[in-house]
């Protein structure tokens, strides 16, 4: 099932892409940042604006990394870390938070909450030593 490609959305065959990352962030700038830092890395990129979306992109595609922020709307993302983690549990999933406070109360959580958190603010450098990391677990 996870053979599938992501043509509908500009992502090729797997081959040209180092991983097919889901970015799933309300923030526009933040977005923005991730997928095309993510692009220049040579990942294939889908970035959605909210929890529903997610959900949908989860379930129609194949995804190496899911990168969520927590604090989304709709489904907020640690809700949508479970289920990825349910759903498609091959796919590596890293959470992003502005909040530091639910970056340490989410240390020690559920399986799917044991995942990377990167705390907002971070520099490019620490965004690609991180999903290097996760998608070498």
């Amino acid at each position: 099932m996870c053979a599938l490609l992501l043509q509908g959305f500009g992502l090729g065959k797997r081959q040209r892409h180092m991983a097919r990352i889901l970015i799933a962030n309300g923030d526009n700038g933040v977005s923005t940042f991730l997928r095309r830092n993510m692009e220049r890395a040579g990942h294939a990129v889908l970035h959605v604006d909210d929890g529903r979306d997610a959900l949908a992109a989860l379930y129609q595609h194949c995804f190496d990394l899911f990168l969520t922020d927590v604090a989304i709307p709709g489904v907020d993302g640690v809700q949508l870390a479970q289920l990825a983690a349910q759903e498609r549990p091959s796919m590596q999933v890293m959470l992003i938070t502005g909040f530091s406070a639910v970056a340490l109360s989410l240390k020690g959580e559920t399986k799917a909450t044991q995942t990377p958190i990167l705390s907002k603010p971070f520099h490019l450098r620490q965004l690609a030593q991180h999903v290097d990391v996760v998608l070498s677990a």
